[in-house]
């Protein structure tokens, strides 16, 4: 353990959580590399972290209005940013920019993790304000500073790991396509409900189950589920897609580990991180988002699909459920992840950059 202090500002520290849980082995391993680790967080749910972990919740699962929240992170912040090294917030540029007074007063590093491919003006205004921002990949953060820094994603590969005998597969058991995210337009589930349509219906393969794990959160994400629903059973999919909505993070990886290929239609972009854990699993993935093409090597032709695509994702499903060198792929791809995306490594970079 080092005598880093650090203070983390981010939107919730839930374990249970489907989209942020991940955030909680985050903070796990900043506690065994930091002597003491404060979180200041929008919302808390449960959580289970070590001693030296404080969490302090801004109240929005209490409801507190907006302007209450904000005096209560200033008067937080003015509490404890005299304890610590220097302050992390992790995604929302706008964590940055309320924090930048107290920790210019206070001589405090200011860090920003951000990976989306989203430039708004918040943005812009919180790189002025940071010392340095960390993302993923050079697509993850398309704002062009010298303040950014490629750092790669951290993905727990000690939890996201193959299942024992992953390539044993008994007989006559489906062949298991899995999609995880939430239910919206960008992500482009029509596409893969599409190429189910060609599938099932076009080439007869009838051994196939498509699995969808996530839920909408906006009102027009429920139109959309409605439009891709009304589509499966226009095309008489019912019995060939399963709905699970949406998975606390601790219990997604039994969907990683008991799939057969992993499907993500998000386009060209920051680097989404279900593909990541889907990799470190040991799932061949097939993605439009090009951003991945240096992580699949001689395999990118093979995994890549064009956006929007039906036909040549139908295609690409049909070639990788065919492929007789599915196991090396499946050691690649895991390999690529430990080497450039694992947790142990990021955090270790991340609290190098309080230190310089």
């Amino acid at each position: 353990m080092d005598n880093m202090r650090l203070l983390i500002l981010t939107q919730k520290v839930d374990i249970n959580d489907d989209i942020l849980g991940f955030f909680h082995r985050w903070i796990e391993e900043f506690a065994k590399r930091c002597e003491k680790v404060i979180v200041i967080c929008l919302q808390e749910g449960r959580h289970d972290l070590p001693s030296n972990v404080k969490v302090l919740s801004l109240g929005e699962e209490e409801k507190f209005l907006k302007i209450k929240r904000f005096f209560r992170l200033q008067s937080l912040l003015l509490k404890h940013i005299g304890e610590v090294d220097g302050v992390f917030c992790h995604m929302c540029p706008i964590y940055a920019i309320a924090a930048f007074p107290l920790a210019k007063m206070f001589r405090k590093k200011l860090i920003l993790w951000y990976v989306h491919k989203s430039v708004n003006p918040i943005l812009k205004i919180s790189e002025k304000l940071v010392d340095k921002i960390l993302t993923a990949s050079q697509e993850s953060c398309r704002l062009k500073s010298r303040k950014i820094k490629i750092v790669g994603h951290g993905i727990d590969t000690d939890v996201f790991k193959p299942k024992l005998n992953a390539n044993l597969k008994p007989e006559n058991e489906k062949f298991k396509i899995l999609f995880v995210g939430r239910i919206s337009p960008i992500k482009d589930l029509e596409t893969l409900i599409r190429a189910i349509d060609v599938l099932v219906n076009q080439m007869k393969i009838k051994d196939i189950q498509l699995n969808v794990v996530g839920d909408p959160r906006l009102a027009s994400d429920q139109d959309y589920l409605n439009q891709i629903k009304n589509l499966i059973q226009e095309k008489k999919l019912e019995n060939f897609i399963s709905f699970f909505g949406k998975v606390p993070h601790t219990k997604i990886i039994k969907f990683y580990q008991n799939t057969d290929i992993f499907v993500n239609l998000c386009p060209t972009g920051g680097m989404d991180k279900v593909v990541l854990e889907a990799m470190a699993c040991g799932d061949p993935v097939l993605i439009c988002n090009r951003t991945f093409g240096r992580d699949f090597g001689k395999y990118a032709e093979k995994l890549i699909f064009r956006e929007k695509n039906a036909q040549d994702l139908t295609q690409k499903i049909h070639s990788l459920e065919n492929l007789k060198d599915r196991v090396e792929i499946r050691s690649f791809l895991r390999k690529q992840v430990v080497q450039k995306h694992n947790l142990d490594n990021l955090i270790g970079k991340i609290i190098s950059e309080f230190k310089k």
